[in-house]
């Protein structure tokens, strides 16, 4: 799965599958599960210093949050094929990076919600990395800004369509 534009996200049949699967079960049978903990801890007597109440709420607020992140991403979804092979740097493709020191990285550019059993690491394209390559072609140079405020320079080696 990776994003090709600010509003749509790329999943694989797969990707879209699980993460609607996650959703559904979220809204259903684990809203109803996380009511029965706060009714439970709610039983327990004074909310104020319940401990159970109050981690119980707070993994309702934290699963709320990832309902709405999951119905806006499957919202915005687009089932299909990966990125063409432009040798352009965009999400989906797998990107491979040399340092200045001659060391190089390879990775998938793509959404966090990408998972599976890939022997790549993932960058997501909002990343300092991510999007300073963005759009860039093979040959090309970029820029970014590191953790510690120094920048870094990379040469983009090679970009290609990630195929699983």
């Amino acid at each position: 799965m990776t994003q090709t534009s600010d509003n749509v996200t790329w999943l694989t049949q797969e990707a879209y599958d699980r993460l609607k699967a996650e959703l559904e079960y979220l809204s259903g049978p684990g809203r109803i599960e996380i009511a029965k903990k706060i009714e439970a801890a709610r039983l327990e007597g004074d909310l104020r210093e319940n401990g159970g109440y109050h981690a119980a709420k707070e993994e309702q607020g934290k699963q709320e949050a990832r309902i709405r992140q999951l119905q806006q991403l499957l919202e915005n979804a687009k089932v299909g094929e990966p990125p063409a092979d432009s040798g352009i740097v965009q999400p989906g493709m797998v990107v491979t990076v040399r340092f200045p020191d001659d060391d190089t990285l390879t990775f998938l550019l793509a959404s966090r919600e990408f998972s599976g059993n890939e022997d790549v690491e993932i960058y997501s394209p909002q990343s300092p990395l991510g999007s300073a390559i963005h759009g860039k072609k093979v040959g090309e140079s970029a820029t970014y800004e590191l953790p510690n405020g120094r920048k870094m320079t990379v040469e983009i080696v090679e970009a290609k369509p990630y195929t699983g």
